[in-house]
C-alpha cells in the first residue's frame, strides 16, 4: 500500500472525509506552519544556519498534500513523475529547473 492509499484509508476509517476546497485550505495552513517554524528558527532569515523545521509539521503537510490529491482524484505519484519530467525538460532546455 502506498502513502496516498494509507492516507485515504486513514481518512475513511476515521470519518475525516472533506471536500477538495477544505483539503486545499488545510494544505495551505500546514505549509504555513512549516514556514512559521522556518522563519522563527532562522530569526526571519537573519540566521539561516539556525533554520529548523519540525518533522511533525512536515508530516502534517505530507498528510494534507496526499489527502488533497486523493480528494481531487489525482494520483500523487503520477503527479510527481509529471513534475520531475517537466524539471528535467527545463534543465535540458535552459540549464535551470526554475520557471521563467
Amino acid at each position: 500500500m502506498d502513502a496516498q492509499d494509507r492516507v485515504a484509508a486513514f481518512v475513511d476509517e476515521h470519518d475525516m472525509d472533506a471536500n477538495p476546497a477544505y483539503r486545499v485550505l488545510d494544505l495551505a495552513a500546514e505549509v504555513g506552519e512549516i514556514a512559521a517554524d522556518a522563519a522563527k528558527s532562522s530569526e526571519y532569515g537573519a540566521a539561516p544556519e539556525e533554520l529548523t523545521v519540525s518533522e511533525d509539521e512536515l508530516g502534517d503537510a505530507v498528510f494534507a498534500l496526499l489527502a488533497t490529491a486523493d480528494a481531487l482524484d489525482v494520483d500523487a505519484e503520477e503527479a510527481l513523475e509529471t513534475s520531475l519530467a517537466k524539471y528535467e525538460r527545463r534543465l535540458d532546455e535552459s540549464g535551470s529547473a526554475g520557471s521563467e
